[in-house]
């Protein structure tokens, strides 16, 4: 279905992160941005991190909302499980993707509760920016997270096509994602509590 596991530098998992791909497009900018991400948790102790592609689910089962679909109910319990989530869009019309927007319709009305989201994203302009503050962002923090972090937003330019295939990102843009990776692992003790002031006490 398209949820793949990679192992941090040790096997004492402390965090657990799922990199979100909702670009109906692969390659993709907003991919190769969460991938760019995905490869600076592998050297990181104490991180297991698994990826979901949301154009690799059942298009018709996830547009009818399908919860009793096996591959659909696989994804939404690797949200469940997740500590963390860092989700990748790219911006259409000052709007995040319709795949993510059919996903997140799927989850329960709390079903980032306590969790932290990073948001990442790539867009043609840089006023495409504040579709992730005024659209994307208040679903999120709908959904109960522990935080939301502070987006990373890139453009076309800051993101190009390279001629063998792939893409490269700008020196600035690899600086904000080391910032952001600093950031989701300092959420780690916000993530935790949160998980034991929900731990019924001991009879």
């Amino acid at each position: 279905m398209g949820i793949h596991h990679q192992m941090g530098a040790h096997d004492n998992i402390g965090m657990n992160i799922l990199l979100i791909s909702s670009s109906p497009t692969l390659p993709s900018r907003s991919a190769a941005l969460l991938a760019s991400f995905g490869e600076r948790l592998k050297s990181m102790a104490g991180i297991q991190a698994s990826s979901l592609s949301i154009r690799d689910l059942p298009p018709q089962s996830l547009l009818h909302a399908d919860w009793n679909n096996a591959i659909l109910a696989q994804a939404i319990a690797a949200v469940d499980k997740a500590d963390a989530l860092v989700i990748a869009t790219p911006i259409y019309k000052a709007a995040y993707s319709g795949l993510l927007k059919a996903f997140l319709d799927l989850l329960p009305q709390y079903g980032l509760r306590d969790k932290a989201v990073l948001p990442l994203a790539s867009g043609g302009s840089p006023h495409h920016m504040l579709a992730l503050d005024y659209a994307l962002r208040p679903v999120l923090q709908s959904m109960g997270p522990r935080l939301v972090l502070p987006s990373v937003y890139a453009t076309d330019a800051q993101i190009t096509a390279q001629t063998l295939g792939g893409y490269q990102i700008a020196h600035d843009i690899h600086a904000r994602l080391d910032e952001s990776l600093t950031l989701l692992t300092q959420a780690r003790p916000y993530i935790y509590s949160a998980a034991r002031d929900q731990t019924p006490a001991a009879a």
